[in-house]
């Protein structure tokens, strides 16, 4: 487990701001637990336990000073 800054990826930013809203339109009409608070835990919980560390004991640098890409 990593503690301290993380490096952030350009290419998964980029990927994360192009999914266009019609794509998450279409996903969220076929699967109705598509983007719901909680549903990581339920599917897997040990994953869900382990990234909850892991964003609590990292941080990036980056978006602390307002920085999109």
């Amino acid at each position: 487990m990593n503690i301290g800054m993380r490096t952030p990826s350009i290419k998964k930013s980029f990927n994360t701001r192009t999914t266009s809203k019609m794509t998450r339109a279409v996903k969220k009409s076929v699967n109705p637990l598509y983007n719901k608070r909680g549903i990581g835990f339920a599917k897997n919980p040990t994953r869900s336990i382990k990234n909850s560390v892991y964003k609590k004991t990292t941080f990036v640098k980056l978006l602390q000073c307002n920085y999109h890409l």
